[in-house]
């Protein structure tokens, strides 16, 4: 998911535009906000496989790459990394587009990891992959 020529085939999981609520005074996007926006991708991926509440457990190899500007396009993409009993790894990749411009810049990326849980918060086991 690093080649913008490869993301042609695939569907964001999120897409929205980056209103000045969400930014700093520099007139970017905040950090917290973006790294929000990808656990909300990757956890809407890890709720319809799972068919259960999904929460973020944890999040590794962050990285920033390129600010996301106020008026941006903001398209998120997730994809399983592994699932465990109840437990998916989910690579999330942001990118970021003028509105009137084609092209993509990477800006953030990340692993997280969701549980699928019951109505009591309780681990429940998830389906493999197909």
């Amino acid at each position: 998911m690093t080649e913008n020529k490869d993301l042609n085939d695939k569907v964001p999981a999120i897409r929205t535009i980056v209103m000045p609520t969400e930014g700093n005074p520099y007139g970017v996007a905040f950090g917290g906000w973006l790294m929000g926006q990808m656990a909300q991708a990757g956890g809407a991926l890890a709720a319809q496989h799972s068919r259960h509440q999904s929460v973020v457990v944890g999040a590794n190899d962050l990285r920033f790459e390129h600010p996301v500007g106020i008026g941006d396009e903001l398209s998120v993409y997730a994809e399983f990394t592994k699932i465990g009993r109840s437990s998916m790894t989910v690579q999330v990749v942001a990118y970021r587009r003028d509105r009137h411009q084609d092209e993509m810049m990477k800006a953030a990326s990340g692993i997280y990891i969701f549980v699928a849980v019951d109505s009591d918060g309780k681990p429940v086991q998830v389906p493999t992959l197909d």
